[in-house]
């Protein structure tokens, strides 16, 4: 099974404030759904509560401390159970999408990672962590100028770990 992260990060790697992204840039969730679409998405019950609904045509699981029924999703209070379900279910990709907690737990363990860097710095209150350079390297980056639809020029890196220490 192949563990991904998907994140859209800042300068200064923030990904979030006050439970929210930081901008709206339709370039980036067009990308997030074409990556994602027909895998598994893994994510904490905070971020699941800012999009408020499972996503369409993808396994939906949520990573929660207080086990809750989430209609259209798999509950899990741990990432080791997250991982034996993954390996029960025989997924293929387990794409993790957020928040910052749950990209911590499972760097360790990525093989890839699609990052939509925007080029911009905003006020963030959640992180993602930097990827370690000895451990992960940028196998495509495509820029994006700032446009009518997006407010921010973007890029999409996409990054392969190239040192497996797990």
């Amino acid at each position: 099974m192949e563990i991904a992260m998907v994140v859209a990060a800042d300068e200064q790697n923030g990904i979030g404030a006050d439970n929210k992204l930081l901008c709206h840039l339709p370039n980036d969730l067009k990308y997030f759904k074409q990556v994602t679409t027909g895998s598994a998405v893994l994510m904490g019950r905070k971020t699941y509560e800012s999009i408020g609904k499972p996503l369409p045509n993808r396994t939906n699981l949520i990573l929660s401390k207080t086990a809750q029924e989430i209609e259209g999703c798999q509950v899990f209070t741990s990432f080791e159970a997250v991982l034996d379900y993954a390996k029960q279910a025989q997924l293929e990709k387990l794409f993790i999408i957020g928040g910052d907690s749950i990209y911590k737990q499972a760097l360790p363990l990525c093989h890839k990672v699609y990052l939509t860097r925007i080029h911009h710095t905003f006020k963030a209150d959640a992180f993602f962590t930097p990827l370690p350079p000895s451990e992960f390297t940028c196998t495509s980056a495509v820029h994006h100028d700032a446009d009518e639809k997006n407010a921010y020029a973007h890029s999409f890196e996409v990054y392969e770990r190239i040192i497996f220490a797990p």
